[in-house]
């Protein structure tokens, strides 16, 4: 591990937890503060978006069952300016709730009630996939180009049209897995896995979402897709 990776490691990483639950919220604190994130608190949506605009955080913790807004009008708000990592907790237990929470831009979700560890295992996976990585493995320095847009793996890029394509830093990792793999069946397993952590394998809705996404942003017509390729039961392929 070299001098930058060693910063960036040791890095505190502040966090917004946005609950109305002070029971929650106090127990949250507690258990970052002790590993020492630095962390502000919101109990309400507007506060939320407040207190996201002042101190910037590197991670938001939210929870979608807020007093004055529904937690996903908070995400939308959020990812009209910024790319941080939102890892959503709710009470909620139906797919539709949790795909329309991704759809909105959320990387994770935890459901209530949840383990520490595991929420902060998911924490810290949502925090590592939003952090600048220089050239480490061959082809760090590729630039893919199709007919429609083209992929900068270095400068973590993609431009379509001449102008640059915003993503999100899961819809970045997800990206770039496929284009690292370009020709080749990346099995849904292993997308989670790389994207989401090792903990992950059977959450088949996150790669629906975010792969409607990438489509929807990338894509000619998507829904035909000639570059982001299902194969139905197995994975993705990404062709140029």
């Amino acid at each position: 591990m070299g001098p930058n990776e060693q910063q960036r490691w040791f890095r505190m990483n502040r966090v917004l937890v946005v609950d109305d639950e002070p029971q929650i919220v106090r127990a949250l604190v507690i258990n970052l503060k002790a590993r020492k994130y630095e962390v502000d608190a919101a109990p309400d949506g507007a506060t939320a978006l407040q207190l996201a605009a002042a101190r910037h955080p590197d991670v938001v913790i939210l929870d979608l069952g807020l007093p004055d807004m529904d937690g996903v009008e908070v995400i939308k708000g959020l990812r009209g300016w910024t790319r941080v990592p939102i890892l959503v907790l709710s009470a909620r237990q139906t797919s539709d709730e949790k795909v329309e929470a991704l759809d909105a831009g959320a990387d994770d979700y935890v459901t209530k009630p949840f383990g520490m560890d595991e929420l902060l295992a998911r924490l810290r996976a949502a925090v590592r996939r939003a952090e600048p990585t220089g050239p480490s493995a061959a082809g760090d320095d590729a630039i893919v180009e199709t007919e429609v847009f083209t992929v900068d793996l270095a400068a973590k890029k993609v431009n379509r049209g001449g102008r640059d394509v915003r993503l999100t830093p899961t819809e970045w990792h997800l990206l770039e897995v496929l284009v690292r793999n370009t020709g080749r069946l990346v099995s849904q397993k292993q997308l989670l896995q790389e994207v989401w952590g090792p903990s992950y394998g059977t959450e088949t809705n996150y790669l629906r979402v975010y792969m409607a996404q990438l489509r929807r942003k990338l894509e000619l017509d998507p829904s035909h897709p000639k570059h982001f390729i299902t194969e139905p039961g197995m994975g993705y392929r990404f062709e140029v």
